[in-house]
């Protein structure tokens, strides 16, 4: 074996196969020449011990200093090295007027002894009891779920008799830095984008020609919790021709349902994208691919769809029983493979878990979902006629809008009352219950 340094000097030409194999038969005729010794079994388990321990130490400091780079957009300098910022993050945390998002201090502080507590009443006994207060933030794994309800219940009432198509608009890798970076310009781009390119097709297809519908979510990770911007748009092959009244179907060709041409709808989502980016007065990078991706699947009924997309809308990017273990410092949690469809799990540092979570939280007022076309709330009323015309009464095929769960009384069972809210903790835990 011999090093690659050493042929290089004898290559004639271009680089070849032809070229490297006459360099490697002059280099091994060379008297001189120092050869490679062959590695045992046990040094080359050592050799990939030391590059696997390189490999995480450049990941931890590489997380390191994008922890670092993102506080010094607030303002906040932490000096170089990880001992820094293991010393002074949990401090900067707890710190409420930093100016830091406010996703961490309330996840943290969710239904524990530090959040502010709620006092509640029963109706029969009149036993009093506090109970703490929920952080109520969007990517809170803990709160949400009502909100996660109603919105399907919402969505699933607008509902009509057609073919459901959930399609996928995913940004370009090489656009992901300029999306962190400028995240509300592009994420309302990638949504509004993703749009104008469904109604500029719906317009032009020969069988619909109309106005179109679409409820379009944007999410900002893999299964992973890697950040993959994309849009998920759930549309029914259907529009409204308001100038002539009719009501439009696409129907399948040779038994195949099919809305648009995925690679259609990739190069014209990436026309308008990118100039909405020129637009915008961002710069683009030197290099992104030409051939862009467009996932376009048909979803039956959507309302399968729609439970999938409202699962992470409220909840964070993560579930709480996902999460398996936490301890030493290292987390671990589960998640589904996309291509084999088997459960795998992901362990990291206690810190790198942390930022995984909060750099899918949204700019404060972003609104992550939004409704297009006849299914926007403006529509209301054309779209209870359409399903008076079309004999469907959605709600019939629903159950009530969901209540929120009462709470029990410990002592006879019974609906407890909320009589005061927003109670500091040390002074609720200060105060003795009646009862």
């Amino acid at each position: 074996m011999i090093s690659p340094q050493f042929v290089k000097p004898y290559v004639k030409g271009n680089k070849n196969d032809a070229n490297d194999a006459e360099a490697i038969c002059e280099a091994v005729g060379w008297p001189a020449m120092r050869f490679v010794p062959i590695k045992s079994i046990e040094q080359q388990d050592i050799q990939m011990l030391h590059r696997v321990r390189s490999g995480l130490v450049k990941e931890r400091t590489a997380l390191a200093n994008r922890i670092r780079g993102l506080l010094a957009e607030y303002g906040i300098i932490i000096a170089i090295g990880l001992v820094k910022v293991r010393q002074q993050l949990p401090d900067l945390l707890e710190d409420a007027d930093n100016g830091l998002t406010m996703a961490a201090p309330a996840l943290k502080q969710c239904r524990t002894t530090q959040s502010p507590v709620m006092m509640a009443q029963c109706d029969g006994c009149d036993k009093q009891a506090f109970i703490p207060h929920s952080c109520g933030h969007r990517n809170c794994p803990h709160c949400q779920h009502h909100e996660s309800q109603q919105w399907l219940d919402r969505q699933l009432q607008k509902q009509v008799p057609v073919t459901y198509f959930m399609l996928t608009f995913t940004l370009s890798e090489e656009l992901r830095p300029l999306a962190w970076q400028q995240q509300r310009i592009v994420y309302d781009l990638l949504i509004r984008c993703s749009w104008e390119t469904l109604n500029t097709f719906a317009q032009n297809d020969p069988q619909l020609q109309g106005k179109a519908g679409a409820i379009s979510v944007l999410h900002t990770h893999t299964r992973r919790l890697d950040y993959h911007p994309q849009v998920h748009v759930v549309m029914p092959a259907a529009v409204i021709d308001t100038d002539k009244r009719q009501w439009r179907t696409k129907t399948s060709k040779h038994g195949k349902s099919c809305l648009f041409n995925h690679k259609a709808l990739a190069k014209v989502f990436r026309a308008k994208l990118l100039a909405g980016i020129r637009e915008a007065g961002l710069e683009l990078p030197t290099c992104y691919p030409k051939t862009w991706v467009v996932d376009v699947k048909s979803v039956g009924g959507g309302d399968k769809a729609l439970v999938y997309l409202g699962r992470y809308l409220y909840k964070g990017v993560i579930q709480e029983r996902d999460i398996i273990a936490c301890r030493d410092g290292l987390v671990t949690f589960r998640y589904q493979d996309s291509k084999t469809k088997q459960m795998q799990t992901r362990t990291l540092p206690g810190t790198q878990f942390l930022w995984l979570i909060l750099q899918h939280v949204l700019p404060k007022g972003f609104r992550r979902t939004r409704s297009f076309g006849f299914l926007h709330a403006n529509n209301k009323k054309l779209l209870a006629l359409l399903q008076a015309l079309l004999k469907l009464n959605p709600i019939k095929t629903l159950l009530v809008m969901a209540k929120r769960p009462q709470i029990k009384c410990p002592c006879c069972g019974g609906a407890m009352q909320i009589v005061k809210t927003r109670i500091p903790a040390l002074r609720a835990f200060g105060l003795a219950p009646s009862g």
